[in-house]
């Protein structure tokens, strides 16, 4: 499930345009980095979604880079660029694959608010599970809306695997809890739940999830293995403070960057690795069955800069 480096290229063609080319124009108006260059970096980051936090930390790397190294011209002054960013990617593991499965059921929880591309993204999991030869399940937790079921059993027939799910309005809990059951008898290799992106009554979302966490630990200790918040890209900053809220309601193991060809907003990954200790562990590029990539820390950094 890698896509190939010309595919990254292209899928964040968008944010090259947007971040880095109007970089490489204000670097090809100056020879060396000043307090007038900087300034204009500066406001470019800002606007490309990388957060003014991130953002300084970055231009005060340009800073310290610029007293030792004294780079000039356009080319030296985007490799001082790059290795600021390559500092913000630098911590953790990066080419383990998701996809080594240490146990079954392999229980992956996924949440997010609605039209983040949540459930498309769990259906193009289970298609790649599935064509792997592994037996998958898909809870249908989302009981909330009609129209989360009906798509999610569509997608567990292009995939070929079972479905849980319940009567709408049903207890979404309960719907976890008898999905993981049915895994663990069945020797289902993986389980993957939709949850709720808004409720559509007076309970609170995130006490919602909570229960569903610890009802699936209940069904089988140690579950769910995986926590994963799906953010639609196109969506910038607020896509961080999704970040913020859901991690310290449920301790997310991970994130999915869905719609990252349709942004220029690229920017929001580098922000997001910077203040967050969440890794993004998924991109989606696309909306083809096959158009979602484990994330590589390397490969996105080379990709923006080509």
């Amino acid at each position: 499930m890698k896509f190939s480096f010309k595919r990254l290229v292209k899928g964040l063609t968008k944010t090259k345009e947007n971040l880095f080319g109007k970089i490489r124009s204000a670097i090809g108006m100056y020879t060396k980095i000043d307090d007038d260059f900087l300034e204009e970096i500066e406001e470019i980051l800002i606007k490309s979604d990388i957060g003014v936090a991130t953002t300084q930390k970055i231009i005060d790397g340009l800073i310290e880079a610029n007293k030792t190294d004294k780079p000039e011209g356009p080319d030296q002054i985007m490799g001082i660029l790059k290795k600021e960013i390559d500092k913000i990617f630098a911590n953790g593991d990066d080419e383990e694959s998701f996809f080594d499965i240490p146990q079954k059921p392999f229980v992956i929880l996924i949440v997010g608010v609605n039209g983040t591309g949540k459930t498309t993204t769990i259906g193009k999991l289970a298609k790649y599970f599935a064509e792997r030869k592994k037996k998958v399940l898909l809870a249908a937790c989302d009981t909330f809306r009609a129209a989360a079921v009906e798509q999610l059993q569509i997608w567990s027939e292009r995939a070929h695997c079972e479905i849980v799910k319940s009567i709408p309005g049903g207890d979404s809990a309960a719907v976890a809890f008898d999905a993981v059951q049915a895994a663990v008898n069945r020797e289902i290799d993986v389980v993957i739940i939709d949850t709720a992106g808004r409720l559509h009554t007076k309970l609170n979302l995130m006490e919602e999830l909570k229960k569903i966490k610890r009802v699936v630990n209940k069904a089988m200790p140690g579950a769910p293995h995986e926590t994963l918040l799906a953010i639609d890209a196109t969506t910038g900053q607020n896509g961080v403070q999704q970040v913020k809220v859901f991690d310290e309601a449920l301790e997310l193991s991970g994130l999915v960057l869905t719609k990252l060809d349709g942004t220029a907003k690229g920017g929001i990954v580098v922000a997001i690795a910077d203040q967050f200790e969440v890794p993004v562990k998924f991109i989606g590029l696309g909306e083809q069955i096959d158009d979602l990539d484990e994330f590589s820390k390397s490969n996105f950094v080379e990709a923006l800069f080509q």
